[in-house]
């Protein structure tokens, strides 16, 4: 690459698409698996305050269809890897299994109060879920008319997040108000591990690349810690209240958002930030890095999706670069949307 080049791809600007379609604010979204015999490749599902989970095409972020049938908030979604069933959870003490090719829902999981996270094991048998009742619950889809097969209690507030760790389904964590995460024994039921926050976590992801690092927003900082023992590997502060953070290890970034509506990139080794971003027009409730690590969405307070470069300039999905030439200017890349 010349020098010119350089300084243009430099001074690119990034140019998110804007996900319309919900009304109120959007609180969580997921991924699927990146599947090449898919013509879509990846899914993603989000979650919002009007009751409506969406599916839409992960890299353009078109909209595939509406998961209808829930009476409240939905708080948490997830895809499974291939993207045929979707799960969600929602503040009318229920969480649903749907089949996301033909968008009918498939169970109804009755709770004692709000279910706010939901997460398909790897193997997509089982569906554990988070509520405010202070329980997590393991339910066998095959079987789920029979009540969950396992319940896990030790959080004494409610449980905001909870993720399957580990492809045998041996192991799962959880965060919740008590600012506490947990590492829980799916065998057994029991804790093995449990960190104690100085702030409640907004919510935490595991890294795709081999699942070991899980990163943790709380207050001001995000928080990694290793995901098979807990044990914290690194902390960066940032200068807003973050409720979402994402790593892309191959990178070496983490994105992250929150109170101040601007979307962070930063250094994951060095934990300097990179750059800054603004789209929205509220806070940012939940970011993620998509499954070929070319994209990141964000969900906000605005009601919006958007979708965000990871690297700028690159011609992807429906962000192509092209030559523009103004009169007074010499000639330079832009990126544009399509």
């Amino acid at each position: 690459m010349n020098a010119s080049n350089a300084n243009n791809l430099t001074a690119l600007r990034q140019t998110p698409l804007t996900c319309s379609g919900h009304t109120r604010p959007v609180v969580f979204l997921a991924f699927s698996d990146y599947n090449e015999e898919d013509s879509a490749n990846y899914y993603m599902i989000s979650a919002c305050k009007d009751g409506k989970p969406m599916l839409r095409q992960g890299d353009t972020g078109d909209w595939i269809g509406t998961f209808t049938g829930h009476k409240g908030a939905v708080w948490g979604v997830d895809l499974n890897r291939n993207a045929t069933k979707a799960a969600t959870g929602a503040a009318d003490f229920s969480a649903k299994v749907w089949n996301a090719v033909s968008g009918e829902e498939e169970l109804n999981l009755q709770h004692k109060h709000i279910v706010k996270s939901v997460n398909f094991s790897d193997d997509s048998v089982n569906l554990a879920t988070a509520s405010n009742d202070k329980i997590i619950r393991i339910f066998d889809l095959e079987r789920a008319n029979e009540g969950p097969v396992t319940s896990f209690e030790g959080h004494t507030g409610g449980v905001k997040q909870v993720l399957f760790h580990g492809s045998d389904g041996r192991r799962l964590i959880s965060c919740g108000e008590d600012k506490t995460v947990r590492l829980w024994d799916t065998l057994s039921g029991t804790e093995t591990r449990k960190v104690e926050l100085d702030s409640s976590p907004g919510g935490f992801e595991l890294e795709k690349d081999n699942g070991n690092i899980l990163t943790v927003a709380h207050g001001t900082n995000v928080s990694f810690f290793n995901a098979n023992n807990l044990e914290l590997l690194r902390r960066v502060n940032v200068p807003t209240i973050v409720y979402s953070a994402s790593l892309l290890l191959t990178n070496k970034i983490f994105i992250c958002g929150g109170e101040d509506f601007k979307l962070y990139k930063y250094n994951y080794e060095t934990g300097t930030e990179i750059d800054s971003f603004k789209g929205h027009f509220g806070p940012v409730h939940c970011v993620r890095f998509s499954p070929d690590g070319e994209l990141y969405a964000s969900g906000s307070e605005d009601g919006t999706l958007r979708l965000w470069q990871t690297e700028i300039g690159k011609t992807y999905g429906l962000w192509k670069c092209v030559d523009t030439v103004a009169s007074s200017e010499p000639q330079k890349a832009e990126a544009v949307a399509s």
